[in-house]
């Protein structure tokens, strides 16, 4: 690499600390180009809800790993590392930086630590099982199962999230390995510097809550409304996720608008506490930056000089 780097530099963190504007930033000033590590950008027409980079921002810098297949379909772990290793030997290659943007923090220690990650194969059979399973007693039972077979994968899932949480019990069913054993390292690692974005709780809340509104009136009903005539559920699958998911009880009629936005709100602060369960303030390869500070963009460029 031209870069002066030994490897991709990463920007992590929970949602709405501003990650994409810091990763965009730093490309500039670093020949950089963004590698996506959020589970749900790597979809289409899930643009809004999921807060991905507009247009015009990936108009200004090279953007990877985006917009790769329809909402209704899986996207495993194994599948980002295989593509994410391979754009950045691309990137490598052209002199550029890779810079690992995301709060999928699976994705990024998985690429950081080179995790051995088997393809596990589909069990439909298996799968329908447990989705009648979880029809009949509720999502929670299926999350019960899944947490007296693996409590730390259990901790690190939504257990609303039931095509992930049926996943994780697949790979156990199918390959009888713990999901969470999956971590153990080869020597494929891509490390580099980390740069972790945190606020204070209570910060981090309302910047989630004013994201959430911001939404709203960038058109996120018309979005939802989108993918449910285009005959994605919303509330399944890939959709199981704040936002998707109330906006899809408002349009079934079983919640009202501002109740479904209020759940959004709600939801998504779950979801920056379990992304933290990933991004420990403890751990020494993350330097730690407060989202909101003035200088950030220096301190940023600072932090990762220092560690390179």
């Amino acid at each position: 690499m031209t870069t002066g780097f030994a490897g991709p530099l990463y920007i992590i963190g929970p949602t709405a600390t501003g990650k994409t504007r810091l990763g965009i930033e730093l490309a500039r000033e670093l020949s950089g180009e963004i590698v996506n590590a959020d589970s749900r950008q790597v979809y289409r027409h899930m643009d809004i809800g999921t807060a991905k980079p507009t247009p015009e921002e990936r108009g200004q810098i090279p953007h990877h790993l985006f917009d790769l297949l329809p909402p209704n379909e899986d996207f495993s772990l194994g599948a980002f590392l295989t593509q994410a290793k391979a754009v950045i030997e691309e990137i490598d290659g052209r002199g550029a930086l890779p810079i690992v943007v995301g709060g999928t923090g699976q994705y990024v220690w998985a690429l950081y630590e080179g995790w051995n990650v088997p393809e596990v194969p589909p069990d439909y059979d298996y799968r329908q099982m447990l989705e009648a399973e979880a029809a009949e007693r509720g999502a929670e039972s299926i999350y019960e199962r899944l947490r007296a077979i693996d409590p730390r994968r259990a901790a690190e899932l939504d257990p609303l999230n039931l095509r992930r949480v049926i996943r994780a019990l697949e790979v156990h069913h199918v390959s009888g390995i713990i999901p969470s054993d999956f971590q153990k390292r080869s020597e494929d690692g891509r490390p580099g510097p980390v740069v972790g974005l945190n606020l204070d709780r209570s910060r981090l809340y309302q910047r989630i809550d004013l994201r959430v509104d911001k939404m709203m009136a960038d058109g996120f009903v018309n979005e939802a409304e989108k993918l449910e005539s285009m005959g994605y559920p919303l509330g399944k699958g890939p959709l199981a996720c704040p936002g998707y998911r109330e906006l899809g009880q408002h349009l079934r009629g079983e919640i009202l608008l501002e109740e479904a936005v209020q759940r959004t709100k709600y939801q998504t602060h779950r979801l920056a506490r379990r992304q933290n369960t990933w991004f420990k303030p403890g751990d020494s390869r993350i330097g730690w930056l407060d989202g909101e500070q003035p200088d950030l963009l220096l301190a940023a460029l600072s932090l990762v000089r220092k560690t390179t």
